[in-house]
C-alpha cells in the first residue's frame, strides 16, 4: 500500500528507530507516545485491522501476541503494561494497518 505510512517504514522508505524486526513484524516507538514506553508493533503484511484478519493469519497474529510479553520484559515492564488494538474509525484506529500498541512504564489510567 504506496500511501501507508507503516508500510513505508515496512520498506524501509521512511525512517524509525527499530527496536524488533523479525520476517513477519516490525517494531517501533510510538511517535506521539500515551505512556513512558509506547511501542507499535506492527505487521509486515498490509492487513486492516484486527476485523480484516482471517484464519490464513494466524501465525501473525500469534507471532505478534506472543511477541509483546517478550518486548515488554526487554523494556523493564515488571510492573505490567497495556495492549491495545484499536480497530475501526469508531475503534480510534488512525492508521489502517494492523498494529499493537503496548504501553507501560509507570501506572496508567484506568480504562
Amino acid at each position: 500500500m504506496k500511501n501507508c505510512i507503516f508500510c513505508q517504514i515496512v520498506a524501509k522508505e521512511v525512517p524509525t528507530d527499530l527496536i524488533y524486526e523479525d520476517d513477519q513484524i516490525v517494531v517501533f516507538k510510538d511517535i506521539f507516545p500515551k505512556a513512558r514506553i509506547h511501542l507499535l508493533v506492527v505487521s509486515k503484511e498490509h492487513v486492516q485491522s484486527l476485523a480484516h484478519l482471517s484464519p490464513e493469519h494466524t501465525s501473525l497474529a500469534t507471532r505478534m501476541l506472543t511477541l509483546l510479553p517478550k518486548l515488554a520484559k526487554e523494556q523493564g515492564l515488571e510492573g505490567g503494561f497495556r495492549t491495545v488494538i484499536n480497530t475501526g474509525t469508531d475503534g480510534g484506529q488512525e492508521i489502517d494497518h494492523i498494529h499493537f500498541h503496548l504501553l507501560g512504564g509507570g501506572p496508567l489510567p484506568r480504562m
